[in-house]
């Protein structure tokens, strides 16, 4: 039996949020809602493959942010961790039990 380590829980349960919106919440910014719903949905299909993540983007290797070229637009996204109530930093991201997970979509220059 392995021992994950808490950047290798919480970059598993960053990409169960990235690739299926699953275990925390979705906002998408004004930027992104002006694309329209038909490019909304297909941002979050390409968002759900990405994966050049490298130690340049991901010096921790929890897979929490990136950025992108989606249809001539650069798109960038991040995960935040709070406390279950919305209120503070979560105590510990690699734990769902005291963690909520928000995903940012967003148009890069309004980061």
């Amino acid at each position: 039996m392995s021992m994950q380590s808490d950047a290798e829980k919480t970059r598993v349960l960053n990409d169960e949020l990235r690739k299926h919106l699953l275990g925390g919440g979705a906002v998408i910014t004004a930027g992104i809602a002006e694309l329209g719903p038909d490019a909304v949905k297909r941002l979050v299909l390409t968002l759900a493959v990405y994966d050049e993540f490298h130690h340049a983007n991901d010096p921790y290797e929890q897979h929490d942010f990136g950025a992108f070229e989606f249809e001539g637009t650069r798109v960038a996204f991040k995960i935040d961790y709070y406390d279950k109530s919305l209120t503070f930093h979560s105590p510990n991201p690699a734990d769902p039990s005291v963690t909520e997970r928000i995903i940012t979509i967003m148009r890069a220059e309004e980061y």
